[in-house]
């Protein structure tokens, strides 16, 4: 599914018209991006948890040439589903 079938979907089941749906996952989406960015987790009851996670520098090696190579520090964005998602999907 992608983002014009989801919003068209949600049209149909709540009664509003594509723009307003649109404009709502949109909002959505931006909110949770910007929580995320703020390093704030995010609970969706229901749907499952965003969490960022901080991983730490590293250093690695080239496996063809053996050079190592030090790998700076980011931020990694983790789901977990809810137990209700994760029953649905079995």
């Amino acid at each position: 599914m992608n983002n014009k079938e989801l919003i068209a979907e949600l049209s149909r089941r709540t009664g509003r018209n594509v723009k307003e749906t649109g404009t709502l996952v949109t909002a959505l989406v931006s909110e949770i991006a910007i929580q995320l960015a703020e390093e704030n987790s995010i609970n969706i009851q229901g749907f499952g948890a965003f969490d960022v996670k901080k991983k730490l520098e590293r250093v690695t090696v080239n496996p063809s040439t053996r050079q190592r190579m030090l790998v700076p520090p980011r931020m990694e964005i983790k789901f977990k589903p809810s137990t209700l998602i994760k029953d649905k999907l079995k």
